[in-house]
């Protein structure tokens, strides 16, 4: 007996190991392998093969498609069907080498896995507070959506059903019902990004069709389960029970272990800092512990990943982080497997009778109307405008990606046969594919009424027209005083630049208090003598309590009216997010009051205005790239913003004080990019950042604009900077709009009693005399050994991808302009450099006289004014170092941009100065002029001293 269960113990295990003698541990390739047939023992082999293939396939379509403006997953679909029987499958033996049938139950089982995954995101989307924010609205849209094609699903589910279904083996309830589901149901994810895509979710119809949306997904959801257990059970008891076990695990799922879900979160410091390893490691067990619960009671396993991410919680931009972790492997790995077996599910070939595709059309009639006409419907018993109830009726008819997960539980669980789902694709393709062009053709951009920006612009113009924007100086031709800034936020590295100029404005009156005098303010509880340690009470009897106060009024009484401040700046901080397509972009935009309270950036430099005693509001704007100069624009105008502040953060690289490291400019042949060298090779300094920062300039007409080049402490340079309190600013004034805002501004900068300046003005001599001459080179000179064309080369690269609303010969074109201007020029200068006793207007505040005895003027002619102005600035930045006891930073050069209306044109000598520079590629120092203008680019490239200081390049708007 012993011997007999031996022997069938060793046969057995004989057995075991046959199929792994087969391979061989060295055998491959080179020695026969097919690595397209499917081993059970090691099916990576075809699963990579595979998995190339779909994610190729479907990206490379992806890629096309939006150019059309598609969303990505129209581009999947199509490619599933693409590689299914329709049309390669055509293709003798590819689908027995490719896509053979043993090997679907791995596809299978992984696109399961990335379902679940992806239904557990859809679940974390859905956030009940914006249903709350828009209350009826919202549940109107949502039931007349639902209802409507729901009740003409089931309508034309009848004629179906008898032409399609074989009636002994589907019931027609269960039917009915199904197609009632598949018509009523929107597809919430691609809603999503064709909201992003068409740049509506910060638009009043964006955020009720996220609400709407929201709401429609949860009980389609719950239908589709319904149907399920209906159609997974034998009988109307078992259904009942299946209910009841399904409502009984969301409950259990949704309080106790929501709660203590929560809890742990709150426990583990997630909420603050992001998921750690152990809360991601303990959500996906509950998400695949959920999907099991729910497979063995009966609905399908998704149904358990949807609930699991209602669980999560959205304080403190939790989910929004936990959906980060996850989300691209599930939208580029798993999601675009189970598209491909949806295609390789369906065959158009079976459609090849006019009935069939008469019923298809149908089908996309009755799915469109019944949305359209519902949602549409209660957007105007709503009172919403007829474009914009157009808008909502048609992005709520999107089906996309929920209605094929629809199709394939419905074909799986035999309510639907092949024939009836590639039907069902077809109408799923064609509801997705008009909604994007639809929805533009319907609301176009130029009716669109965004949550922020400029909503109304004629309101505004009449608006700001009658009150004005600023305080104006009209002799000045600007606003004396600055007092609402911008300043937009993209990193976290820009808050070291936005603080140091937010450390250059002035600071507010110091306020003297009385100290608190707690014997004074508990001497009504007192007796004199009433102690009980012995010791002596200095309270006198009588004594109410009282709080301190301020005692400011006989202080503010003696300061003159003249000098006192007009109003502390005000402070608009703007951050800016790029918006994708990816699921926790979305999120984002639509928890944007989440992000105003736990992003560093924003929080950082509000608590440093609150230290300053300035006012900083945090804004946030969550827009495609692109958008990026759009969104400052509309902000700056929606705000009435007077000066934009960019930060442009360069530090000094290595232990050169220059700019450019100088064996790039003395070596012609050089491998390392000349480019990157100036622009670093992060974003913040990249050519991508460049091209926003001249959109900004030709874009935000309204306002002035200021761009910050921060470059640091300079580097570990010669000069050993020492840090200390105050700044030294140099500003080198050639005329023009542009150079009279930097003049205003550095006045008002050295309001601070810390800050300092050397303003220097140059002007070119005339033409016909070379009289009071500073200097005495001549500007026709040429330096030896400059060629001709290279001059010819930096024009040209000047002159190409011009982005600055203008000329690029800057010069006034018109004399009559050019008078306007030297006036305009002459007056600012007499203004401020002029002693109190010259000036014959009105005189000047007390403030202005105390900023301007911190200032340092000089007049001046040259030749050439941009060589001079470099020598002025490496005179400054040496004195200043030898002589002050340090300083916040190393010095500030301020200047105008000039690419507007200069009154000198620079262009013929900074040519000159260019070719100068052997082995400089002209698409350098095109790029700095397009971005900072013809000054500060000389001074940059000059290298040298100013290559260590930090430049603020001003812009005044068009107003």
């Amino acid at each position: 007996m012993l011997d007999t269960a031996l022997n069938y113990t060793l046969a057995a295990a004989e057995l075991v190991h046959v199929p792994m003698e087969k391979r061989s541990i060295s055998e491959s390739v080179l020695s026969g392998l097919n690595p397209t047939e499917v081993d059970p023992s090691n099916p990576i082999t075809l699963f990579i093969i595979q998995l190339f293939i779909i994610i190729a396939f479907t990206q490379g379509l992806g890629w096309a498609f939006q150019y059309i403006n598609q969303p990505r997953v129209i581009a999947e679909v199509v490619g599933g069907i693409i590689l299914g029987p329709t049309v390669m499958g055509r293709i003798p033996h590819f689908t027995d080498h490719i896509f053979p049938k043993a090997s679907i139950p791995y596809l299978n089982l992984v696109a399961n896995i990335g379902l679940v995954l992806f239904l557990f995101v859809i679940g974390v989307e859905v956030d009940v507070k914006v249903m709350k924010k828009n209350g009826i609205a919202c549940a109107a849209i949502s039931i007349a959506g639902m209802v409507l094609p729901f009740g003409l699903g089931a309508a034309v589910a009848v004629p179906v059903y008898h032409n399609f279904v074989e009636t002994d083996k589907v019931s027609f309830g269960h039917f009915m019902l199904f197609i009632g589901v598949a018509m009523a149901i929107t597809a919430f994810p691609v809603l999503c990004r064709i909201l992003t895509s068409t740049k509506l979710l910060d638009t009043k119809v964006g955020v009720i069709v996220l609400a709407a949306g929201v709401g429609n997904d949860v009980v389609g959801w719950v239908l589709l389960a319904l149907t399920l257990a209906l159609v997974g059970s034998g009988t109307g008891a078992t259904a009942v029970y299946v209910l009841l076990c399904a409502i009984g695990w969301s409950i259990l799922l949704l309080w106790p272990i929501k709660k203590a879900f929560v809890w742990l979160v709150k426990r583990s410091g997630s909420l603050e800092h992001g998921p750690t390893p152990g809360i991601m490691t303990l959500t996906l067990l509950i998400v695949f512990t959920s999907a099991f619960m729910t497979g063995i009671i009966g609905v399908h396993p998704i149904f358990g990943g949807f609930l699991a991410g209602l669980i999560i919680p959205h304080e403190g931009g939790f989910a929004i982080a936990l959906v980060e972790k996850i989300d691209d492997l599930v939208s580029l790995l798993f999601l675009p497997i189970y598209f491909v077996l949806s295609g390789l599910a369906t065959n158009l070939g079976l459609l090849d009778t006019g009935k069939i595709w008469g019923y298809i059309i149908l089908l996309c009639f009755i799915g469109f109307a019944g949305k359209f006409v519902g949602c549409a419907g209660a957007a105007l018993a709503m009172r919403y405008p007829l474009r914009e109830s157009a808008a909502i009726g048609m992005l709520m008819s999107c089906k996309g990606l929920v209605e094929l997960i629809v199709l394939n539980v419905g074909l799986n669980a035999g309510i639907i046969d092949q024939k009836l789902f590639s039907m069902m694709v077809i109408v799923a393709i064609v509801l997705t594919f008009i909604t994007t062009p639809g929805t533009i053709a319907i609301y176009p951009e130029r009716l669109r009424e965004r949550l922020h920006g400029p909503s109304s612009a004629a309101a505004k113009d009449s608006e700001k027209t009658m009150t004005g924007v600023g305080t104006v100086n009209n002799g000045l031709g600007g606003r004396d005083n600055i007092t609402k800034f911008l300043v937009i936020l993209q990193k976290l590295e820009h808050l070291s630049a936005v603080m140091f100029l937010t450390q250059l404005l002035e600071a507010p009156q110091i306020v003297q208090r009385k100290p608190f005098d707690a014997a004074e303010a508990v001497g009504h509880e007192m007796k004199k003598g009433d102690t009980t340690d012995g010791s002596a009470s200095s309270t006198p009897d009588q004594v109410l309590a009282r709080l301190p106060t301020s005692s400011t009024d006989s202080r503010r009484d003696s300061i003159p009216a003249s000098s006192r401040s007009t109003g502390a700046p005000s402070i608009d901080a703007l951050k800016l997010i790029e918006l994708t397509g990816r699921t926790h972009s979305v999120m984002q935009s639509a928890e944007k009051d989440q992000l105003l309270v736990t992003d560093d950036a924003l929080q950082l430099f509000k608590q440093f205005g609150r230290l300053r005693g300035l006012e900083v509001k945090p804004h946030i704007s969550i827009v495609e790239q692109d958008s990026y100069p759009q969104a400052v624009s509309d902000y700056a105008y929606d705000l009435d913003t007077e000066l934009v502040i960019l930060p442009w953060t360069v530090p000094v690289s290595g232990s050169s004080t220059e700019l450019i490291d100088p064996s790039i400019v003395n070596k012609e042949n050089n491998s390392t990019s000349q480019f990157d060298s100036i622009f670093g090779t992060e974003s913040s300094g990249s050519p991508i950042y460049t091209h926003f920062v001249r959109r900004v300039f030709s874009e935000c007409l309204t306002s002035d604009i200021a761009l910050f080049v921060d470059r640091g402490f300079g580097g570990s340079s010669s000069l050993n900077f020492q840090p200390g309190s105050g700044q030294h600013i140099f500003l080198p004034f050639f005329g023009g709009p542009d150079d009279r805002l930097a003049l205003r501004f550095v006045v008002q900068l050295c309001k601070n009693q810390n800050v300092t300046a050397t303003i220097v003005r140059i002007e070119k001599p005339d033409s016909s005399t070379n009289s009071s001459v500073d200097d005495d080179e001549d500007e026709t000179a040429i330096t030896p050994g400059i060629k001709h064309d290279n001059i010819q080369l930096h024009q040209a690269a000047l002159a190409s991808n011009q982005l600055t609303v203008g000329p690029t010969n800057s010069a006034y074109p018109e004399t009559q302009a050019r008078l306007a201007s030297d006036t305009a020029d002459n007056i600012a200068w007499t203004y401020y450099a002029a002693a109190s006793s010259a000036i014959s207007s009105t005189p000047r505040p007390e403030s202005v006289e105390n900023a301007l005895s911190r200032i340092s003027f000089f007049s001046t002619k040259s030749a050439t004014p941009l060589q001079f102005a470099y020598r002025c600035a490496s005179s400054a930045i040496q004195s200043t170092t030898d002589k002050s006891g340090g300083s916040w930073r190393p010095m500030l050069i301020v200047t105008g941009r000039g690419r507007r209306a200069s009154s000198i044109n620079h262009s013929q000598e900074l040519n000159k100065i260019l070719a100068d520079m052997k082995g400089l590629n002209p698409s350098v120092g095109a790029e700095l002029r397009k971005t900072l203008g013809d000054p500060s680019t000389s001074f940059i490239l000059g290298g040298g001293l100013p290559g260590t200081a930090s430049f603020l390049v001003m812009e005044a708007g068009k107003k």
